[in-house]
């Protein structure tokens, strides 16, 4: 387990970890995440990303989406939640 606060508190609560799981097996399912999951795989695909090359595929505050280093687009929210997209 990682040790960020989220993952501290579901070790330290498994029912609310069980709860959380099925919650997201059925998000997984629905058609909208499934569109959504795909839109992101072709976007990568275009991009030439592939796994473990430390890149992400960033969303802009225009919408498109662009390659950026996995630690910066990681670290943008900061502690304060605010949004600053490129």
């Amino acid at each position: 387990m990682g040790t960020s606060k989220t993952s501290r508190y579901y070790a330290s609560n498994p029912e609310a970890a069980e709860k959380r799981r099925e919650y997201q097996r059925k998000r997984n399912k629905t058609a909208e995440n499934k569109k959504y999951r795909a839109e992101c795989n072709s976007a990568r695909k275009k991009l030439g990303l592939k796994k473990g090359d430390g890149m992400d595929a960033s969303h802009t505050k225009s919408g498109k989406i662009v390659a950026e280093k996995r630690s910066a687009n990681r670290a943008r929210n900061g502690s304060n939640k605010k949004s600053t997209k490129k």
